[in-house]
């Protein structure tokens, strides 16, 4: 069995992977818009360069992204994507990235169970915990 996160974005979900792709150090193995897929007839015209479904692949794990059709995104509430490291520079630096242009629930610091935590909400709307042992 795998478990894998599914991210709906609202409109700019190529734009958040690729950020994504460079922030994290993944690579965007798969990605199909909406326009010439049997899905463009259930969308408007102008969605057509709109992800309908792409993989992430970071250090071996998968992440699965889509814009969300038109009327249907909703914020994510109650999750978050959990990162952990070994390298706090590493852990700090990817949590600043996140961090920048959106919201900071808990700043990057050390806790009594890491050295160094922090939880945000990226530009995109996603939520974040960054975690290093």
């Amino acid at each position: 069995m795998q478990l894998n996160p599914y991210v709906m974005f609202n409109g700019d979900c190529e734009q958040a992977l690729r950020f994504y792709e460079q922030t994290l150090g993944g690579k965007i193995e798969f990605l199909t818009k909406f326009a010439g897929s049997p899905a463009a007839e259930h969308a408007p015209p102008e969605w057509g360069d709109k992800v309908l479904h792409a993989t992430l692949k970071i250090d071996g794990n998968v992440v699965m992204a889509s814009d969300a059709p038109p009327g249907h995104y909703e914020k994510p509430q109650g999750i978050s994507i959990s990162i952990s490291l070994n390298d706090r520079s590493k852990a700090e630096s990817i949590f600043n990235a996140l961090a920048e242009g959106g919201t900071t629930t808990m700043p990057f610091a050390q806790t009594f169970w890491a050295s160094g935590f922090g939880m945000c909400t990226d530009r995109f709307g996603i939520p974040w915990m960054v975690n290093c042992e």
